[in-house]
């Protein structure tokens, strides 16, 4: 549950510009940590309230917030997609940038602030390093089929305020494995690092192939000549198709093993066959069924 920045600075929603500078020099100046040394309680709210204060105190991110599309945390609620040729991404990223990045992010300086509450050359950072904040943490959700997380892929994502990121997927991830992209973040405030972008991993499932720890189990279609006969067929994997000899006599259910062709080449391929009749029958398969010999090969069925 996302927590409400108006509250954390003690201020109504219909607060003003001075107010909410007001409000966030008298919690600064009761809970600043070199104010309350050691008072961990104190020194967490004040963060917040810095939070709070950089993000009402720039009129696009307040607007932004009020309007509901983004998050205390500078996060999107709205979804941005784009789909390159078969590959989907779905982001939600934070507001245009961090803390103190909207075109009114200069409408305050929290330097100036702390200048005057603990006086001249207290400066931008402070002597605690409490004006100089880290940008927050952005946070995505990319889709990327099922193929691309088996092998690898490398993937470009939009962000809400037009800037692009490209991604490395690496060979192996599974939905809901999170990848963090040092300093893409929101920018951070009076000099300090940028945070973050959080890309939340979500696979797409495959048409036929399937994924079981390092392995990849799949069904194969096989014509009846080749179950009787046996053959060499292609057969697809994620690096792409091989060649796979059918033992003669094989029957549906049987499945065959292809060492190193699953995940990230680490573990196995496996092929179970089903044998497929044509789908038209004609007569000279009736015929032949005809002359078969009358043996029993009716397959065991469970009791009961």
């Amino acid at each position: 549950m996302s927590w409400d920045p108006y509250s954390a600075l003690g201020v109504t929603r219909t607060a003003t510009a001075d107010e909410i500078r007001r409000a966030y020099r008298s919690l600064a100046k009761e809970l600043h940590p070199d104010v309350r040394p050691g008072d961990k309680a104190a020194e967490e709210k004040f963060k917040r309230a810095t939070a709070a204060f950089n993000l009402l105190s720039d009129p696009v991110t307040k607007q932004r917030f009020d309007r509901g599309e983004i998050d205390a945390d500078g996060n999107e609620r709205m979804a941005f997609n784009s789909r390159p040729r078969q590959q989907g991404a779905r982001q939600h990223a934070g507001a245009g940038a961090g803390p103190g990045a909207g075109p009114g992010a200069d409408a305050f300086d929290l330097g100036d602030i702390f200048s005057d509450l603990f006086g001249p050359g207290f400066g931008g950072a402070g002597r605690g390093g409490y004006g100089r904040m880290r940008g927050r943490d952005m946070r995505f959700t990319l889709e990327i089929d099922f193929l691309d997380a088996i092998v690898g892929a490398r993937r470009r994502i939009s962000l809400a305020e037009g800037r692009t990121l490209d991604v490395a997927i690496p060979a192996g991830v599974e939905t809901g494995q999170v990848l963090r992209l040092k300093n893409q973040g929101g920018a951070g405030v009076q000099g300090g690092p940028a945070g973050d972008a959080l890309v939340e991993l979500n696979v797409r499932p495959h048409p036929f192939f399937r994924r079981e720890g390092q392995d990849v189990h799949m069904d194969l279609n096989i014509s009846l000549t080749e179950a009787v006969e046996g053959a060499k067929i292609q057969a697809p994997t994620p690096g792409g198709p091989v060649t796979l000899t059918i033992p003669a006599g094989s029957n549906t259910g049987k499945t065959l093993r292809l060492k190193g062709k699953g995940v990230a080449g680490q573990g196995d391929q496996f092929v179970r066959l089903q044998v497929v009749l044509p789908e038209n029958v004609d007569d000279d398969l009736k015929k032949f069924v005809k002359k078969w010999p009358k043996r029993d090969y009716t397959p065991t069925r469970p009791a009961g």
